[in-house]
């Protein structure tokens, strides 16, 4: 099964995720199929934050992926930035899986 996580980057203490879509096997930091954006949660004030292409994730949200709860957090919150469909981020939601 396919799952959205996050993927860790970055130096000791300064973490950087990698926002990526991966067989659930895979290891935390393996092989992905795809990344779909990322998300810096020390950057300044003068960078970006965290980028997500939302028309990736929605495809593979289609295709049955299941993604995490940090990374549903991420996509509502983006979602909310950019002005989107609030239908399509409550798809988002781990919850109709279940």
């Amino acid at each position: 099964m396919v799952s959205i996580r996050l993927s860790r980057g970055g130096a000791k203490k300064r973490p950087f995720y990698h926002i990526v879509a991966t067989d659930q096997r895979n290891r935390r930091d393996g092989r992905y199929l795809e990344r779909l954006g990322f998300f810096n949660p020390v950057a300044a004030p003068t960078e970006e934050k965290l980028r997500i292409d939302l028309a990736r994730v929605d495809y593979w949200l289609g295709q049955g992926a299941r993604p995490s709860e940090r990374v549903v957090s991420l996509v509502k919150g983006y979602r909310k930035q950019q002005g989107g469909d609030p239908k399509t981020a409550e798809a988002a939601s781990p919850a109709e899986s279940a």
